[in-house]
């Protein structure tokens, strides 16, 4: 019983650990992965770099060739989109 209790408080810190840090940071990932998977042509999208752009090609699985001004596109990898600002909807 004695060495139960010596190891309770690790215990206690290791759940309170992963309730408060693990597991939120987990759902953040899993949010920022649907929504980088669901963009499309014409949403509005951040960089990680702070670019403001718009969507003009879906290139592959992992990139897409973003327009930063008229006649200005570039390539980007699709894990650095930061946010989506405005979103299209789909053509019905």
């Amino acid at each position: 019983m004695n060495q139960i209790g010596q190891f309770l408080p690790l215990i206690l810190i290791f759940a309170i650990m992963y309730f408060l840090l693990i597991r939120p940071q987990q759902k953040k990932m899993k949010e920022h992965q649907t929504m980088v998977s669901n963009v499309r042509r014409g949403d509005q999208i951040v960089t990680q770099g702070g670019l403001i752009g718009k969507i003009a090609k879906v290139k592959d699985d992992n990139e897409v060739e973003v327009e930063l001004a008229e006649g200005v596109k570039v390539r980007v990898v699709k894990s650095t989109i930061a946010q989506v600002l405005t979103k299209t909807e789909p053509a019905a």
